[in-house]
């Protein structure tokens, strides 16, 4: 089942849980869920992201909204791993181009991160792919980024679908939370109200998470 903005919010997938109690959507009744998509190598998601999700955190904890980080991985398989993120959540330690970013900005301490990350986190569900690739696969990922496709040039259409195919191809593993919400990438947010509801999903940093917070909030 795909994620459909207003419309119920299907559960996310996990591997493993690396801190916190366990917990999805359907168990978070009456609850406004923020949950924050990252992926262990990734300065954006470090330097932003997370910073923006821990102040969420800290400010709405006690108004009934729960922040969910989920680290998933749709490259550099082999940097983000389940180990680094239990390295992450047990240390502090980060590595690749996340490390090297943050030691330019000067935002590491002893090579660990300058904050700890307060929520509970959690390893998306990656199952191996087998290089084979359906149309309808193609076609669904297609939907999920270009709602318009069908009103687009047929040129278009034809390097757009051989596009997708060839990325699906190299793809070593299929992330099932990040494909559910049809993700762009990372940091993503998926944002879920107090009924169950998905109201927002957006890649990168939109600005006005809290606002869209406070707006649910007092719905």
């Amino acid at each position: 089942m795909s994620a459909i903005i207003g419309q119920k919010a299907p559960n996310f997938a996990v591997s493993d849980w690396v801190q916190g109690a366990p917990t999805n959507f359907d168990q978070e009744k009456d609850h406004i869920v923020l949950v924050e998509v990252f992926q262990v190598n990734c300065p954006g998601c470090f330097m932003h992201a997370l910073p923006e999700a821990i102040n969420i955190y800290n400010k709405y904890k006690d108004d009934g909204v729960r922040v969910i980080g989920i680290a998933t991985a749709f490259e550099d398989y082999d940097k983000n791993t389940l180990e680094n993120l239990k390295m992450l959540a047990e240390t502090g330690e980060v590595i690749g181009e996340t490390k090297n970013a943050l030691s330019m900005y000067g935002q590491l301490q002893q090579g660990k991160l300058s904050y700890k990350i307060p929520f509970p986190l959690a390893m998306d569900k990656l199952t191996k792919t087998d290089g084979k690739v359906s149309e309808d696969k193609v076609m669904q990922f297609i939907y999920g980024q270009i709602p318009e496709f069908d009103a687009q040039p047929e040129e278009y259409r034809k390097q757009i679908i051989q596009r997708v195919r060839d990325y699906m191809k190299t793809k070593e593993y299929s992330a099932e939370t990040f494909e559910k919400f049809a993700l762009q990438g990372t940091p993503s947010m998926i944002l879920v109200d107090r009924k169950g509801i998905l109201r927002d999903v957006s890649f990168g940093q939109s600005g006005n998470v809290e606002a869209m917070i406070q707006k649910l909030l007092n719905e």
